[in-house]
């Protein structure tokens, strides 16, 4: 995977693809901080390169990565590594940890407490995939950056 030459609080196009991405240690603050990220990601993708992200799209982007890194950190030893990136009218949420064991979804229970996160990421992303890794496994869930589908095509942006 390449990543990003830029600075992890900085999006760069390389190749056409808009990303960023940060390596996850450990620290109790990682979940917040990927949170930042994908917000100052996503705000830097609408004002410099004028596509239109919604504000929906912002807040299921962030609820995604909180899921996606609470997993990780919590089940995978070691870091964690999250890559994000605008591909077409989608951003891509990329989760990498050490444990090869791939996530599987629970069936509904409303009686259970936790253990909703990946129901929740599978319920809202347009796109859902788990694949292992060489070493590890690699979770990418997609989210819409508009709204509607005519919201992109018209090139409006919605609130």
């Amino acid at each position: 995977m390449e990543r990003d030459p830029a600075p992890a609080d900085s999006a760069a196009s390389v190749r056409g693809v808009i990303q960023t991405g940060v390596a996850l240690v450990g620290d109790s603050s990682d979940i917040a901080r990927a949170r930042r990220l994908a917000a100052g990601f996503l705000t830097r993708v609408r004002a410099e390169h004028g596509l239109p992200v919604s504000q929906r799209a912002m807040d299921l982007t962030q609820l995604v990565v909180s899921e996606l890194v609470t997993n990780a950190r919590k089940y995978a030893p070691g870091p964690v590594l999250l890559d994000l990136r605008v591909c077409g009218d989608t951003v891509a949420v990329v989760v990498w940890d050490s444990d090869p064991v791939l996530p599987v979804a629970r069936a509904a229970d409303t009686g259970r407490v936790g253990q909703h996160g990946l129901e929740i990421v599978m319920a809202v992303a347009q796109g859902f995939e788990a694949r292992r890794e060489p070493v590890g496994k690699r979770i990418t869930a997609r989210i819409a950056l508009a709204d509607e589908p005519s919201d992109a095509v018209a090139g409006r942006r919605p609130l």
